[in-house]
């Protein structure tokens, strides 16, 4: 017998302990469960509001705005005239605010000197 079996034979209230040793795995498991389950929900409404002109972010960081799209596909044009084909899992709405590398242009600069 294991120390921690014969430690809680010998202290006698040893139910409520191998209870708890079963039913803290179980509780972890069905809360691991239900959060994969949000996030699979949270990305696929995600996915249902894509849509052509759209401003999206590739899971390696491209942004870029989409310029056609199919079932399982988008095109996604990163400058003028370079579009790029992306399966439509590894594309997501692109934060609000700017990639870091991007300059603000000549229409961006506030101040009149």
């Amino acid at each position: 017998m294991s120390p921690l079996a014969s430690a809680a034979a010998s202290s006698g209230g040893g139910d409520g302990f191998s209870m708890l040793l079963l039913l803290l795995p179980l509780a972890l498991i069905a809360f691991l469960f239900i959060s994969q389950r949000n996030r699979q929900k949270k990305f696929k409404e995600m996915q249902a509001d894509l849509a052509v002109g759209s401003r999206v972010m590739t899971t390696t960081g491209l942004y870029g705005t989409i310029a056609a799209m199919d079932e399982t596909t988008v095109q996604i044009e990163a400058a003028p005239g370079v579009v790029l084909q992306f399966d439509r899992r590894v594309v997501m709405q692109a934060p609000g605010a700017q990639p870091p590398h991007a300059q603000p242009g000549p229409d961006d600069t506030q101040g009149d000197n």
